[in-house]
């Protein structure tokens, strides 16, 4: 088991635990600092169960032991800090849970800022700026980042487009001549349908920007990767960071496209803002 997937796999399992080894994820999930600190006997007395309890917990959760599990998890916190209380239990309230989802957000914003290759930044901003056409592909919670992706780079005097939809993409593809771009965006990196369409686009000589975790079928399948790794904590509710973990690489992009293109898009922006104002209330 990777250290990274340790609370993760305590919040998956936390559900079919008996009810003494859920008393310990509990007690480990509120408290991961401390845990790396404890002796077995420390962790039974505080969570009110045996010492025998606590060696099941480790192995149901991949684990030799008690050792094992502690090393796990102190190399998870030394490389993601926060990571270990941000897992959401189905016990948590509205306040812990609502830490937890930001705490969770935040962290992985910080990770992803850390470790995205800025050369691949460079060349995807490079071929952004010199294309006359840009569009953006996702599937169900890509789907919308791509939605998003396109409302922000049509304001920068780009012809854009979303697709969503598999037929819409391949006559899309199909449709695609030398120096346009795709931008290809996906949280498991694994889409059949996308692979499909982005092998299209480059047969028509276009240019793919894939969004999509390191090593991933998507990212090996992009003439630029993009890659965005995200430890899904709270997978088991919902895939949160990961999405906007993507939206802010697009606002990347788009901020980068912006400086390229200078003077001349500030002006039409600008222009933008100001037809937007007669649609705004005036404030009181």
């Amino acid at each position: 088991m990777k250290p990274a997937e340790v609370t993760q796999k305590i919040s998956e399992q936390l559900s079919s635990m008996r009810k003494s080894e859920r008393k310990v994820a509990e007690y480990i999930l509120a408290n991961p600092d401390e845990i790396i600190h404890m002796r077995i006997v420390d962790l039974a007395t505080e969570a009110q169960v045996s010492e025998p309890t606590v060696v099941r917990f480790c192995r149901a959760v991949g684990c030799s032991g008690f050792q094992e599990f502690k090393l796990n998890l102190a190399q998870q916190l030394a490389s993601s800090p926060s990571f270990g209380q941000i897992a959401v239990t189905d016990t948590d309230t509205i306040a812990e849970y609502k830490r937890k989802v930001f705490d969770s957000t935040v962290d992985t914003l910080l990770n992803v800022r850390d470790k995205i290759d800025a050369r691949a930044l460079e060349a995807a901003v490079t071929v952004i700026a010199a294309a006359k056409r840009v569009e953006f592909f996702g599937f169900g919670a890509s789907g919308a980042v791509a939605a998003d992706a396109q409302h922000k780079f049509f304001r920068l005097q780009l012809a854009t487009a979303a697709h969503s939809d598999h037929h819409m993409q391949n006559m899309s593809a199909m449709s695609m001549e030398p120096g346009d771009v795709v931008v290809a965006i996906s949280q498991s990196g694994r889409t059949k349908a996308l692979l499909h369409s982005m092998k299209m686009v480059k047969e028509q000589g276009g240019t793919v920007i894939g969004l999509a975790p390191s090593g991933s079928p998507v990212a090996r399948e992009a003439t630029i990767p993009l890659e965005v790794d995200v430890e899904e904590d709270i997978e088991i509710y919902t895939p949160l960071s990961s999405r906007i973990a993507h939206l802010v690489v697009i606002d990347v992009l788009a901020i980068g496209v912006a400086q390229r293109k200078g003077p001349q898009l500030q002006e039409h922006l600008l222009k933008l803002k100001k037809g937007l104002y007669s649609l705004r209330e005036d404030k009181p």
